[in-house]
């Protein structure tokens, strides 16, 4: 959701002006050019996640003419944490989850556990100095985000090379007391910060305790002070702030304040996650706060929560979604990551770390992680396909799995649901005998009340991620996909596959919007998930989609050229020769 007169908030931080903005253009040895302009105010308008999809072609690396990519890229600095709860450890499992590559520069090494910090040694200004180099000389760093900074002069030669390297966004948590309230910066540090860092910064998100301290000491304890402190703190420079109160005194619900200068924004995380949004509008010194609350997780796992939501704002933000958006997805992150590290047991101290990596936890009970293998010939029934060939539903899907078919998705527009749960059954026990799943193509209703292997699911139905909880963990969830932004939105969400297309123009959905073979390479380059293609693809251009030779692009789904034949049976075989034929050319 764009908020009217939401200002674009990326672009490079130059020696010149820390206010000047240019579009970032990207170049290839072969001379082949990108330039990616600002964010614009429209979220419909946004380009696709910066990078996602850029595809680099150079002789000199590899083979020639193949098609080389990288990740959008974050640069932490920060201290380290021996305990890999928060620091630079915690930056980089966010960052991790968040499909983003993450390098680091330490300032600081710190001994502590659960318990609490026992020793903070920091690093040598001309070290750190010499890391910042290293990385931002040779890595294409997209956005830097920073952590504990110990000292005025630390965050001098930081400033240096953010002004001299090129980044895109800078993100600033400023780390200066432990979630278990060890101190762990100097005193020193808070002029530079506020005179120094801060105006170079896209964002900054400061605690009630670090608000506090930025503004000399003042007391925090109403959602009203925070909207004051979050005015403050925008006064010295920074672009947007971020006040986080988890720890709002007589509070149940973990209320945050985002402030761009012209709006204010607290988000109701819970309803996020629900995909409901409810906002609140007052009026505070003739500014507007919209208002969102999370509710607070009740656990102790709370350890590098406040590194952690910095570091997955600046990997949204080097994947290229704006600001608010960027926010949004990282409240979503911390809060999920919350909930499933309810009942971790790590160390014996009062404040342990929390599961970064909670969805790629295989809990043992559930069944093996998709096995993309199956979606190399993808059968999608067709209700007048089966009409126009005097075919029962449950026939067209034996004759596809006699051909070949290695998955099913029951496309039935017009069956009503009594009929439909019928024909699934039916259809159920001849793919389960044979070892193939069936899925449901929408209908969430029919697949559970039928136990089907999973779902597929368009833009505008439910969420994949909401579908997760109602389906549970081992169900099978794909999602349609048309642009490198929607692909990964649906990895965030939790889904197994992206079916992507219209490859080619169909008869079978006529509005459907044809993205061709380049449409379906930049959402594979972009996609973390495995792809099959769909749309108009039959024997006789099935090659043509292969011959992209792209690593997650890993079957086709065939609807009329599969079931538009007289003999299903025959065709499949065909589909599926031709098929083993392709791979065995890129092998």
């Amino acid at each position: 959701m764009a908020l009217a007169g939401f200002r674009p908030l990326l672009g490079f931080h130059s020696a010149a002006s820390s206010s000047s903005r240019t579009p970032f253009a990207l170049s290839s040895p072969n001379k082949c050019n990108w330039t990616l302009p600002f964010l614009p105010n429209s979220d419909t308008d946004r380009p696709p996640p910066f990078l996602v999809m850029a595809e680099v072609r150079t002789a000199a690396a590899g083979t020639p003419g193949r098609g080389y990519w990288r990740l959008p890229h974050v640069l932490t600095v920060a201290g380290s944490d021996s305990g890999a709860g928060a620091g630079i450890q915690a930056d980089i499992k966010a960052c991790g989850a968040a499909g983003v590559y993450c390098s680091s520069v330490i300032t600081a090494v710190t001994a502590q556990n659960t318990i609490g910090v026992q020793r903070v040694c920091s690093i040598d200004e001309n070290m750190v100095a010499e890391q910042l180099r290293s990385v931002l000389s040779d890595m294409q760093v997209d956005v830097v985000k920073t952590g504990m900074l110990p000292s005025a002069g630390v965050i001098k030669v930081l400033c240096q090379n953010i002004k001299e390297f090129p980044v895109r966004a800078v993100v600033v948590d400023p780390v200066m007391v432990s979630t278990s309230g060890d101190l762990l910066s100097g005193p020193t540090m808070l002029t530079g910060l506020q005179q120094e860092l801060l105006p170079l910064a896209d964002i900054v998100t400061p605690n009630l305790k670090e608000a506090s301290a930025l503004l000399g000491g003042i007391s925090l304890n109403t959602i009203d002070d925070m909207r004051f402190a979050a005015k403050s703190i925008h006064e010295y420079g920074v672009r947007n702030v971020l006040v986080k109160g988890g720890d709002l005194p007589n509070s149940l619900d973990a209320i945050d304040i985002f402030y761009d200068g012209m709006t204010i924004e607290l988000a109701n995380q819970y309803m996020v996650l629900m995909s409901m949004k409810k906002l609140h509008t007052v009026l505070f010194e003739e500014k507007t706060f919209m208002s969102y609350m999370d509710h607070a997780r009740m656990t102790r796992n709370t350890h590098g929560t406040g590194c952690t939501l910095a570091s997955y704002i600046a990997a949204e933000l080097a994947k290229g979604f704006s600001m608010l958006q960027a926010v949004q997805e990282a409240k979503t992150f911390v809060d999920s990551a919350l909930l499933h590290s309810q009942d971790l047991m790590i160390g014996k101290g009062p404040q342990g770390p929390f599961h970064h990596l909670f969805r790629q936890q295989i809990i043992p009970s559930q069944k093996p992680r998709f096995d993309a293998k199956l979606l190399l010939l993808y059968a999608v029934t067709d209700s007048g396909m089966n009409r126009k060939w005097g075919r029962s539903i449950s026939e067209a899907v034996e004759a596809s799995i006699e051909g070949g078919a290695t998955i099913v998705q029951l496309r039935e527009k017009e069956a009503e649901a009594g009929e439909f749960v019928e024909a699934t059954m039916e259809c159920l026990d001849i793919c389960r005998t044979s070892g193939v799943p069936l899925l449901i193509n929408d209908r969430i209703d029919i697949a559970l009340a039928c136990d089907a292997d999973g779902v597929h699911l368009g833009q505008t139905d439910m969420p994949a991620g909401l579908a997760r909880k109602i389906l549970g963990p081992s169900k099978i969830i794909g999602v349609s996909c048309k642009t490198a932004e929607q692909a990964q939105k649906v990895y965030a969400d939790g889904a197994d596959y992206i079916g992507c297309g219209g490859v080619f123009p169909t008869t079978t959905k006529q509005d459907n919007l044809t993205v061709g073979l380049e449409g379906l390479r930049t959402v594979c380059l972009a996609s973390q998930l495995p792809v099959v293609a769909i749309g108009g693809i039959n024997s006789g251009n099935v090659q043509s989609v292969m011959q992209l030779g792209l690593a997650n692009l890993k079957g086709v789904a065939f609807v009329s050229g599969l079931f538009d034949k007289e003999c299903v049976a025959t065709e499949g075989r065909r589909l599926r020769s031709l098929l083993r034929d392709s791979l065995q050319a890129h092998e």
